[in-house]
């Protein structure tokens, strides 16, 4: 178990700072696979551990063994934890150990490498919400693009968009329909989701609303609402209170860029879990359905 915070890292271990601290990483020294003198048995993960991984984590009890690659080709994180200790994580008894975080999200995380159909399976909104948190504090951008990409089918309370998008640094440009949806409300905000949001928020959102119903009694509607003013002068108080420049409805990603590089693809490590270089295919085995995807599948691109 992680100590309490705060404290100071060592050896291998590093804090995560996301507005709190997160999640550390650090080499374990010692993974039991049986009981002995009181300690807990350590398992092997079903799903993932597989016989031709080369890095192994610990998560609480249980053992996950994967490819390098996929964390050595996006994380700049891990690339720097990996070479603080080279000779970690090759084996059980060296793991490293992964705090913070359940057996269950880590094995979320792997998921969307892992998957030969995980573009087909519709996931609940908690489950791209942990992808979205594991791939901020340890750095995968595009594991995190591909995670708004999915938050945004979900029709998500306003509030909460608005405040899992500021958590995460995500283009505020695709707030516009949850502060619009606050703006057209009946009502004001209520004192909790006040708390809920951030100061600038709130002051936005009730001048906002301020300038809608001017917008609309200008019109000749007598005793407006912020509701009654016409949708695309709302989106234009909107982009100008809230400064969301470049907007555009459709776009998806974390920060906006003038010029948008190409996402890059990760490729396929080798060999596969069993041995050799065949792709697997979407009917083979449970063993072949944890064998990482190809490239386009991999990272998102070319999605939607």
């Amino acid at each position: 178990m992680a100590a309490s915070w705060p404290r100071t890292p060592t050896n291998f271990e590093t804090t995560l700072t996301h507005n709190e601290p997160s999640i550390y990483l650090h080499s374990s020294t010692m993974a039991h696979t049986g009981s002995h003198n009181g300690v807990s048995p350590v398992h092997h993960h079903p799903d993932f551990y597989l016989k031709d991984g080369n890095i192994t984590f610990i998560v609480q009890d249980t053992l996950f063994r994967v490819h390098k690659h996929f964390f050595e080709c996006e994380s700049q994180f891990f690339v720097k934890e990996f070479a603080k200790a080279p000779k970690e994580g090759t084996s059980d008894s060296s793991a490293f150990r992964l705090d913070k975080v359940t057996i269950a999200d880590f094995a979320n995380f792997l998921w969307v490498w892992y998957s030969p159909s995980y573009r087909r399976e519709r996931k609940p909104k908690e489950y791209w919400l942990t992808i979205l948190e594991l791939s901020t504090v340890w750095q995968f951008p595009e594991m995190k693009k591909l995670a708004i990409d999915e938050l945004q089918s979900f029709d998500i309370e306003p509030v909460e968009k608005i405040t899992t998008y500021d958590r995460y640094q995500i283009d505020r440009s695709l707030l516009l329909p949850a502060y619009k949806l606050l703006c057209k409300r009946v009502g004001r905000m209520s004192i909790e989701e006040g708390e809920q949001l951030k100061l600038h928020t709130v002051l936005g959102i009730q001048e906002a609303r301020e300038r809608a119903i001017r917008s609309a009694a200008e019109s000749g509607c007598r005793s407006p609402t912020s509701a009654d003013a016409g949708d695309e002068e709302l989106d234009k108080i909107l982009i100008d209170v809230f400064s969301l420049k470049g907007h555009n409805a459709n776009r998806q990603g974390a920060q906006p860029q003038a010029n948008p590089e190409p996402v890059p693809t990760i490729k396929t490590p080798t060999p596969n879990v069993n041995g050799t270089n065949k792709s697997s295919t979407p009917g083979s085995s449970s063993q072949n359905d944890n064998k990482p995807k190809e490239a386009n599948k991999t990272t998102g691109s070319g999605r939607r």
